[in-house]
């Protein structure tokens, strides 16, 4: 009996062992689902880890046209209608805004993006000071991040925010898990 007992416990320490090994697997893909201010989706993005930084595939399907400004923002929430739950720009390394200010510029400054009157655009675009790994520059980090979409262009200059007005469409930055596959014959 105390045998069963030692086994138990050596197969409970090893189970939990094993999710902690679970736990602590480095990240390399995350996602985040883009919502407008009625929590309507209007697209989706794809962050991947590269060496040169963060991949992010971006696929709008209904943003509105114009030209907006895109940034990675230092809180991960997205309350409607403002977004400002999502906090200011991702900024781990506390520098000026925007990629024409000499003290500039946030880890998480991006390029305007242009959107046609179709609302759909899809681009890719790495960004080098930001990781999905633990650390100062980690996105995945306790309260996370997110993407955020301005109703008007940033003017890579002004700090905080570039004079990019209002916060129109959010999405929380989350870790991209694969689906399970569970053959539904198969359950009990």
């Amino acid at each position: 009996m105390r045998r069963i007992a030692i086994a138990l416990a050596g197969a409970a320490v090893a189970g939990a062992m094993g999710s902690m090994a679970l736990a602590q697997k480095p990240v390399d893909k995350a996602k985040a689902e883009i919502i407008d201010a009625t929590a309507t989706t209007i697209g989706h993005v794809t962050l991947s880890e590269t060496a040169g930084g963060v991949l992010m595939h971006v696929v709008l399907t209904k943003a509105p046209p114009g030209t907006h400004a895109f940034h990675i923002h230092t809180t991960g929430k997205c309350e409607p209608p403002s977004f400002t739950t999502a906090g200011g720009h991702f900024n781990p390394e506390g520098k000026k805004h925007g990629k024409d200010n000499p003290e500039g510029h946030h880890a998480g400054d991006l390029a305007n993006i242009e959107v046609p009157d179709s609302g759909q655009l899809t681009f890719d675009v790495t960004v080098p000071n930001v990781t999905l790994k633990s650390g100062a520059n980690g996105l995945l980090d306790p309260d996370g991040a997110a993407i955020v979409m301005h109703k008007a262009a940033d003017d890579y200059k002004t700090d905080p925010a570039g004079n990019a007005g209002d916060r129109i469409a959010c999405g929380v930055v989350v870790i991209d898990q694969p689906a399970l596959n569970i053959d539904p014959s198969t359950e009990s």
